[in-house]
């Protein structure tokens, strides 16, 4: 459970469009070569791939950006690419995202580019085009140069390193300083023994293999390796180390023992592809940091989004609307998450539709809630995958009903209403009909109780129009509040 869980939804859905994020490290392409084997090849003991389709995703440092980009950050890459296709489709692919890659700077190596040939879902061969050589020294300064300016504008640093000679120690040097001087958050994806080189950064990233590296401590002397890492951070000056630990979670460690540790937990998953969650995790990290999140909300961040990317097949980066769905499941909401005001109430059914779901609403006043009321609810429950309830405000039922009512105020009505596992979202509307919500939201099914008829549905032109239905549901015969208000007075009465 993350504990900044209203601000963390915030900066999904509106907060992440304002922050900026550079990305300094090894650029790569991932291609991937997709189809079914049948048989076994006549000329030697190898499988036969029938391809199906072939295409390409950015790797390496990009696919960091990509998951920024995903997230809806303002994401600027910087670092080094050939003079080739691979260089210009990985352009093409960055300008799609809305990533700025100002900061790619070419040289006389080629582009790294990993062909991957899987059929179904298991890989069968990898294929490594990278030269073993240095870029130039006037390579180095340009990127130096290009990483600094970028450095001015930015809320947060990623050194991603591939160890494939991006991230010198005179680049790593010169970025850190730049940011720390600035007070905003570094972070580096490490793939050398030598952690020096990242001397002042915020946090290190590294996995269980990777700590191991660089402390000569066995991984699986799990309680030795984690404290060898807490001993690196004094002569480093790192602020805390995040170690990412597989199906363990993700562990942050720091020396001065002043501030208890955080162990955020693996969430359970069916593990199709674990390439690329290290972007995923460190991109979403750094994301939560530059937007204020506190440590143990930003790692619990990223541990989700590690979670839904490693279901996926390749490096695949994580979406905005995917980790909402994940934290606004109504089987794991919290009551009080779902009660939105308009605009959050938007953006979250944008990404409900972005991730597929079909939006159901109803609307009313649901002063007393009875068995009629849920009977109501559980109906629209089955028409599809996600249900608004429209609700009117105090001052809304007054003008409908008399002064009288409503009998319960808006505040409870909201909490009671988000209470029900059948509702996921509840947003109150102050005028007469819910018109103007209904033509926000733009549900797939608009639904009313059995005393009306499609035309006479507020909405149902809106809805259909756009596709979607209206459905009509009967009611239980002998209640309504009204009638429960009568009983109520004449029981009184007697």
């Amino acid at each position: 459970m993350i504990a900044e869980r209203d601000a963390v939804l915030r900066l999904l859905e509106t907060g992440f469009s304002r922050l900026r994020v550079l990305v300094v490290g090894d650029l790569m392409i991932d291609r991937y070569i997709v189809g079914d084997v049948e048989r076994i090849s006549p000329e030697a003991p190898v499988p036969v791939l029938r391809q199906a389709r072939e295409y390409s995703r950015p790797g390496g440092a990009a696919n960091v950006a990509m998951n920024l980009a995903g997230l809806g950050l303002k994401t600027t890459l910087a670092g080094f690419v050939g003079r080739d296709a691979y260089a210009t489709e990985l352009r093409e692919l960055m300008n799609d995202a809305g990533v700025d890659a100002s900061g790619l700077v070419e040289s006389e190596l080629p582009t790294i580019a990993k062909t991957r040939v899987v059929s179904r879902t298991q890989q069968l061969l990898r294929i490594d085009v990278e030269s073993r050589e240095v870029a130039s020294p006037d390579a180095f300064e340009t990127l130096r140069a290009r990483a600094l300016t970028a450095v001015a504008d930015a809320d947060a640093v990623i050194l991603s390193d591939y160890a494939k000679g991006a991230l010198s120690e005179a680049i790593c040097g010169a970025v850190i300083e730049a940011a720390r001087s600035r007070g905003i958050p570094v972070l580096v994806d490490p793939k050398t023994r030598d952690l020096t080189k990242y001397a002042g950064a915020t946090t290190i990233c590294p996995n269980l293999q990777e700590l191991s590296a660089a402390t000569g401590i066995d991984a699986y002397r799990t309680d030795d390796l984690l404290q060898a890492g807490r001993d690196l951070l004094p002569a480093l000056g790192i602020e805390f180390l995040t170690v990412t630990m597989s199906e363990k979670g993700i562990r942050v460690l720091r020396h001065d023992g002043l501030l208890e540790e955080i162990h955020s937990p693996a969430r359970a998953r069916e593990v199709f592809d674990v390439s690329g969650a290290g972007d995923t995790v460190i991109a979403t990290l750094a994301a939560g940091l530059a937007g204020g999140l506190a440590v143990d909300s930003a790692v619990e961040l990223a541990n989700v989004a590690a979670g839904i990317v490693v279901a996926k097949l390749g490096t695949v980066p994580v979406a905005a609307h995917e980790i909402v769905a994940e934290l606004t499941m109504s089987s794991g909401i919290a009551s009080a998450d779902k009660v939105l005001e308009f605009d959050r109430a938007v953006a979250r059914v944008a990404e409900w539709r972005a991730s597929g779901e079909s939006i159901v609403f109803t609307n009313g006043c649901f002063d007393l809630l009875h068995i009629g009321h849920i009977t109501l609810l559980e109906d629209c429950r089955r028409f599809g995958s996600k249900l608004i309830v429209g609700m009117n405000t105090d001052r809304s039922v007054s003008d409908l009903k008399g002064p009288t009512r409503p009998i319960v105020g808006q505040n409870e009505r909201t909490k009671v209403m988000a209470a029900l596992g059948s509702v996921d979202m509840v947003v109150l509307f102050d005028e007469e009909t819910p018109l103007n919500l209904i033509r926000a939201m733009k549900p797939d099914v608009l639904v009313k109780g059995g005393d009306y008829n499609v035309q006479t549905v507020v909405g149902h032109e809106d809805v259909i129009a756009a596709g979607g239905r209206v459905e009509i549901v009967p009611t239980v015969e002998g209640f309504s509040t009204s009638n429960i208000v009568k009983k109520m007075v004449k029981g009184a009465g007697s």
